[in-house]
């Protein structure tokens, strides 16, 4: 046992950055001693001109807000790989048709909600009719692409035919990062090329995005990792470094859920060391939070300035 890392307390000062207050975290445990050393991992790895940054997006991010946060990031290039669930990039495109999420409340009636067709994600109303308009886009998009494609072409080619600077796909689309989806048969996109091609020829290839993705995890010098929440996109990350003489350098996970159910949300970092995932020496840490909270604070305070 060592006794030599005293808790320094942290202290609040008028006028100060973000960064500044991260600082001030740097000799406290717990959530604040975690956010103080994910900003420091996070911007130890996106100034890594070696390092292949991937990005996880699980969770209703998109509708809680977060949206233009991670497009920035991948304006900015701190994201070269993103994968998501299907959900995110359908609350995307949603808003990149100028159809708003609205503040609602989770105490509500919510038999209610679906007489008035309101749909309810926590606290968050989407009204029934987003979903009509979206479904015209969406089929109209389906008329303009190739009759056989992989699932990164087919975001691809979404991303290029919407009209959104802020949208995460439009964003990808502009910056040649590639958005991948495993799981986007379950999602409204998912469902809606299932209803197109009930008429005509479309023909998406899920393991056609494999070779790419697994290509970019060999090529890459180094690799690091933001995850948000964990499921599919999660893993679909990490599992591409088990065919690869690599591990993760650099991780950092958002989460809220435990690991004693054993369920990959909750899984830890240094379990996914155990299976050479996350290298031996890799810079890792999981803050146990709510991301919406969490990601703001780690991007900013990484932009904001030197961590003192």
């Amino acid at each position: 046992m060592e006794l030599n890392k005293p808790i320094i307390p942290a202290r609040i000062t008028e006028n100060m950055s973000v960064s500044e207050l991260v600082s001030s975290f740097s000799g406290c445990a717990f959530g604040a001693g975690r956010i103080y050393e994910a900003v420091d991992i996070y911007r130890e790895m996106i100034h890594d001109r070696d390092c292949t940054k991937f990005f996880g997006l699980a969770g209703a991010m998109v509708p809680a807000g977060m949206r233009h946060i991670v497009s920035d990031m991948i304006r900015s290039r701190e994201i070269d790989i993103l994968v998501s669930t299907g959900a995110n990039l359908v609350h995307d495109m949603i808003e990149s048709l100028g159809l708003h999420h609205y503040k609602g409340t989770d105490v509500t009636d919510d038999i209610q909600l679906k007489h008035d067709a309101v749909n309810r994600i926590y606290d968050v109303f989407l009204p029934e009719r987003h979903f009509t308009d979206l479904e015209e886009k969406m089929q109209s998009i389906f008329k303009e692409i190739p009759e056989k494609l992989s699932i990164t072409e087919l975001l691809s080619h979404i991303g290029e035919r919407l009209d959104d600077k802020n949208s995460i796909l439009k964003s990808a689309y502009d910056m040649g990062v590639p958005v991948y989806c495993p799981a986007i048969q379950d999602s409204i996109i998912g469902l809606q090329a299932w209803l197109y091609k009930q008429t005509k020829p479309l023909n998406v290839d899920v393991f056609a995005d494999m070779r790419g993705l697994i290509d970019r995890c060999y090529e890459a010098k180094r690799a690091g990792v933001v995850i948000i929440g964990g499921g599919v996109p999660k893993n679909f990350i990490l599992q591409s470094m088990l065919v690869t003489p690599r591990s993760f350098d650099y991780a950092i996970q958002l989460t809220m859920d435990r690991p004693e159910t054993g369920g990959l949300s909750g899984a830890t970092l240094d379990e996914a060391r155990s299976w050479g995932k996350i290298g031996e020496n890799a810079r890792s840490v999981t803050v146990y939070s709510d991301a919406t909270i969490t990601l703001p604070i780690i991007v900013a305070a990484a932009k904001s300035g030197k961590l003192k």
